[in-house]
């Protein structure tokens, strides 16, 4: 092989070595970088619905803590919580909050009606 070629393939290793390294150090930072978010998939906000008895899911990433109405909830590793709720003649509001390891907040509501 000539010098250049020799050269050139350093480079290539070089450049190489850096892509990883730019890739692990956002992959590592993804969750300061994205903060913590929720979704609520059922039910939906603002519907009536005619029984007292709810249940809320959906999807919570990049956290360390969640609460629904103040109680602690528990998420599985995919991210995933379901939680059944006694919802109070009339209307209601539910209040999903979230934090992540740098004490980031979110907060969800949903607004029901229970006749």
């Amino acid at each position: 092989m000539t010098q250049s070629a020799h050269t050139y393939i350093k480079i290539f290793f070089a450049l190489a070595l850096m892509g990883i390294i730019v890739w692990y150090a956002y992959s590592k930072s993804a969750d300061f970088l994205e903060g913590p978010t929720i979704t609520i998939a059922t039910p939906k906000n603002g519907i009536t619905v005619s029984r007292s008895l709810v249940t809320v899911s959906g999807t919570a990433e990049h956290i360390s803590y969640i609460t629904l109405n103040g109680l602690q909830i528990f998420v599985t590793e995919e991210g995933l919580f379901s939680e059944q709720l006694l919802l109070s003649p009339g209307y209601n509001i539910i209040t999903l909050e979230a934090r992540d390891r740098f004490d980031r907040e979110i907060r969800k509501s949903l607004e029901l009606v229970y006749k």
